[in-house]
């Protein structure tokens, strides 16, 4: 049923300069400043409907030309997505509830219930990579870490890849803090070629990391094979997708046995449709789906699909965890719900795509309140 026309279309650079806390920072990206190329489609329905939508970079991406995104380059700190998720609110229901037929949607439909009230009650689980930016000395990781301790979190992810030495330091500051049980994950963000990955990982086994992410080019397939097959048998295995722009390259990193952890990105594949191909494939390798998330948003619209892959596709928790960074959720008109370390149900209506109109008026670039008073300051 058609709800009504599209009377308007807006799409606003919207910055936030966490670069000047040191947030985001990791081995190629020292600076990010979070930033979205904010999409707003209004109709003239009488109710009003209207789609947001999403395209999370770290600054310079958003200045990208449109028609030439499919080329940007996986490693330029601008990070240029290759996807746009636009969303709207027809329906009145949240964006995990709407499902579609398929053999393993249907065999999902078996004890489905009984998993949404799980998750109503308990949430999924998450991991938090709010701790270990590279751009935090240690005092302020040994801060975070205790802190996100007293807040109930088990797992946690480091940022590796710049130097060795200081990788060494600052693992064992986290592995002391948490313990041996509780769990540990390590980001390289495609800083290293295939035999420094293997060398590098091979010296940081000692600390149990779960998963090494992005440990090389995310379109070298073979290279992330390889380095699978020489730390698999160190008990590391391979974590990634993020920077994945289709179902295709998905497929051939199934295919070649090139990762055991598969993450998806809300933003980066072209919306809900292409997201969900991806969770059927995991499905049917029974690869589990551990999605990235974080920047601008990526929080608010992957909490949708993983909670949708757990009641409807995937029907297991077991190696499953979802990413949680505790930045910007606040310019969020429906902002993610954090309890017990575990992503809640989003009950509103929608993709939780929406932002806040004051925040996007402030932070607009580079006109906005913060960037008048910050682009002078940082010129001279």
């Amino acid at each position: 049923m058609v709800r009504g026309r599209i009377s308007r279309l807006s799409v606003r650079d919207v910055r936030f300069p966490t670069s000047l806390g040191g947030h985001g920072a990791d081995a190629m990206h020292t600076d990010p400043d979070y930033s979205a190329a904010y999409v707003v489609i209004e109709t003239d329905a009488e109710d009003g409907i209207k789609g947001c939508g999403i395209t999370f970079t770290l600054g310079k991406g958003t200045e990208v030309d449109w028609s030439r995104k499919g080329r940007g380059a996986p490693g330029d700190s601008g990070r240029p997505k290759r996807g746009v998720g636009l969303v709207g609110q027809a329906g009145g229901k949240a964006c995990l509830e709407v499902t579609c037929g398929h053999e393993i949607l249907q065999k999902g439909q078996i004890g489905k219930k009984e998993r949404e009230k799980q998750m109503l009650a308990q949430g999924y689980p998450a991991y938090t990579t709010s701790c270990a930016w590279l751009g935090y000395s240690d005092d302020t990781l040994k801060q975070l870490c205790a802190q996100a301790l007293k807040d109930g979190w088990t797992r946690f992810k480091v940022k590796v890849g710049a130097d060795l030495q200081d990788d060494m330091r600052r693992c064992q500051i986290i592995r002391d803090m948490i313990g041996p049980e509780k769990t540990l994950m390590m980001d390289a963000n495609q800083r290293w070629d295939v035999p420094e990955a293997v060398e590098w990982m091979s010296k940081l086994a000692k600390f149990k990391p779960l998963w090494i992410e992005e440990p090389t080019s995310p379109d070298d397939i073979l290279g992330h094979a390889t380095i699978s097959k020489a730390l698999v048998p160190l008990g590391i295995g391979i974590a990634t997708g993020e920077q994945c722009h289709n179902r295709v390259i998905f497929k051939q990193l199934l295919q070649a046995k090139a990762l055991q952890f598969l993450q998806i990105d809300s933003c980066r594949l072209g919306s809900v449709n292409e997201n969900l191909s991806v969770l059927l494939m995991a499905k049917k390798f029974e690869i589990p789906v551990c999605p990235h998330a974080g920047g601008v948003g990526l929080c608010e619209l992957v909490q949708h699909l993983i909670i949708f892959d757990y009641i409807s596709v995937s029907a297991s928790l077991e190696n499953r965890v979802c990413e949680y960074v505790d930045h910007l959720h606040e310019h969020f008109k429906y902002p993610v719900m954090i309890q017990r370390a575990s992503y809640m149900p989003p009950k509103d209506p929608g993709y939780s795509t929406e932002m806040k109109e004051e925040s996007v008026k402030k932070h607009q670039y580079p006109d906005g309140e913060v960037w008048k008073k910050l682009l002078p300051a940082q010129e001279n």
